[in-house]
């Protein structure tokens, strides 16, 4: 069996961070593990609070890992301070980790900030030269790229240099765009949109972590990048389109999906 692993913080609530890269990546086949960056108190409404552990022991938990279960892919989440982001780039290289995707996680669906400032010039500069794929929203894309994005040239211009800077593959997210869910792929020669029909589910908690981690299984199983991507936004596709509401919920984004029953199996 294929083995992934998410270097992330956590979601109480089951939607985003690790809980949901760990669902995710059982859903689609893959055996799930995981190392902790932060303790976050947070669900589908808002963040309330943010426990980093020590660089030291997020250290421990890789040497763990790859000493024992090496993953045949690794996905990046929150990370959000520069000696977290340093012990990851560090330890990384150590092992030679190999199909290494970046979700370069700033702000959480509700809104609230989860990487520092001065942690993003880190971000850039150690974990995207890292990376076999990174997978910006518009909002970080833009941050990324140091430019706005208004529409579908902007998109082209901005995965385009990130990529070009920091030699990595970039899926550039349009699920921010009002107008559509298309996301567009720079990989060198490989330049690809993936069409996307936008679904009306207010239930996206989450959706940025679980793409990314469905991505990282399929490069386990051995799929290309263009069939892994492709892949993990039919499965993403499919799980916003089952509509799941676990209700009770007062915010208006009350949980992510990461799909059972008929759906998962097809996935895996």
């Amino acid at each position: 069996m294929k083995t992934a692993l998410s270097i992330a913080g956590t979601d109480p609530s089951g939607g985003a961070g690790i809980q949901a890269d760990l669902k995710t990546m059982t859903m689609n086949g893959v055996f799930a593990m995981s190392a902790v960056t932060a303790l976050v108190a947070q669900n589908t409404t808002g963040v309330t609070s943010i426990l980093e552990v020590s660089p030291e022991f997020l250290g421990q938990q890789l040497d763990c890992v790859f000493t024992d279960i090496f993953p045949d892919a690794v996905k990046t989440g929150m990370v959000s301070s520069i000696p977290l982001i340093e012990m990851i780039g560090a330890k990384l290289r150590q092992y030679q980790a190999k199909q290494i995707v970046v979700d370069p996680v700033m702000v959480a669906t509700s809104g609230d900030r989860l990487i520092s400032e001065d942690a993003i010039d880190a971000l850039k500069h150690t974990l995207l030269p890292l990376a076999g794929l990174v997978t910006p929203n518009i909002p970080e894309a833009e941050i990324l790229s140091g430019r706005p994005i208004h529409g579908k040239e902007d998109i082209i211009a901005a995965a385009k240099g990130i990529g070009d800077a920091y030699g990595c593959a970039v899926l550039l997210k349009g699920g921010h765009n009002i107008n559509d869910a298309n996301d567009f792929l720079y990989a060198g020669s490989v330049q690809r949109w993936f069409y996307g029909k936008r679904i009306n589910n207010p239930n996206t908690h989450g959706t940025g972590c679980t793409l990314s981690s469905a991505i990282a299984s399929n490069l386990a199983k051995g799929f290309d990048l263009e069939a892994a991507v492709e892949r993990a936004k039919s499965y993403i596709s499919g799980a916003l389109a089952a509509m799941l509401d676990l209700g009770k919920g007062r915010g208006p984004m009350r949980h992510n999906f990461n799909l059972t029953g008929e759906f998962a199996k097809e996935a895996r």
